[in-house]
């Protein structure tokens, strides 16, 4: 299953979602989703340790100047990869 967020994680309740995941399933961060990738932050260990696939939308780091922040544990991609998830996920959760 592709999951995306989208929202701050100060703004949603990140664990729910992470309870949902499962082995084989990706996140992708996207909007003011990447902030729970920014290295060092509370939020990525809780990203860490789901047994997922993490990706962060380059355009959306880009837009907020934190490329270089965020961590070299997440995959960082491009809406050409965005589309590659969608379809190799068929299903599909925004959150």
């Amino acid at each position: 299953m592709l999951f995306t967020l989208s929202q701050s994680p100060s703004h949603c309740d990140l664990p729910a979602l992470l309870r949902l995941t499962g082995e084989g399933d990706d996140l992708l961060l996207l909007q003011d989703g990447v902030l729970a990738g920014l290295a060092g932050s509370t939020w990525l260990d809780l990203l860490l340790n789901a047994p997922i696939s993490l990706y962060a939308l380059k355009n959306d780091l880009e837009a907020r100047g934190l490329i270089g922040y965020i961590s070299h544990n997440i995959t960082v991609i491009g809406y050409t990869q965005f589309v590659e998830l969608t379809e190799r996920q068929h299903n599909q959760i925004a959150w």
